[in-house]
């Protein structure tokens, strides 16, 4: 069954889900700013460590973190009914299970936040290395959802 929507509406949909995860990428990108300078902050000696502390970076990055989870669940979640909504069906190939495999992963990172608070090395280590593999999936996502969008705009 395909929700009946004017075409307009329709094209309007399917570009949400793409701003959401190009906004999120950016997120992404700046919370990896964020956590090296976390790192940084944790490796410094005690005075260039008194300089960077105020950067709140800690901070920071946890707010961060919470808004691309969020995001990141929500765009995910967008994607799938957006697409079910205009063809009744969904596409199942790389770029939703990337997506859900994804989703998933940035859950799990953020479930190591109380570990990681806790002085946990090993759940630090997994949360920066998750992230960078999440970030790199991230980036393919964004290029095959950019040749999706060329896919729906091209004439049929």
């Amino acid at each position: 069954m395909v929700l009946e929507m004017s075409p307009t509406a329709k094209l309007a949909l399917e570009f949400v889900h793409p701003l959401i995860m190009w906004v999120l990428l950016a997120l992404s990108l700046y919370a990896a700013y964020l956590g090296l300078q976390v790192q940084r902050t944790r490796n410094a000696d005690a005075e260039l460590r008194k300089e960077l502390i105020k950067g709140r970076y800690n901070l920071k990055h946890y707010q961060i973190g919470s808004i691309i989870l969020a995001l990141m669940v929500a765009g995910c979640i967008g994607g799938m009914a957006v697409t079910y909504i205009n063809n009744g069906k969904l596409f199942v190939g790389p770029h939703l299970l990337a997506g859900l495999g994804m989703t998933g992963l940035v859950a799990f990172s953020a479930s190591l936040s109380p570990f990681m608070q806790k002085g946990a090395n090993w759940a630090r280590v997994s949360h920066i290395l998750l992230n960078f593999g999440i970030l790199g999936l991230f980036v393919w996502q964004a290029f095959s959802g950019v040749e999706i969008i060329q896919k729906i705009l091209s004439p049929a």
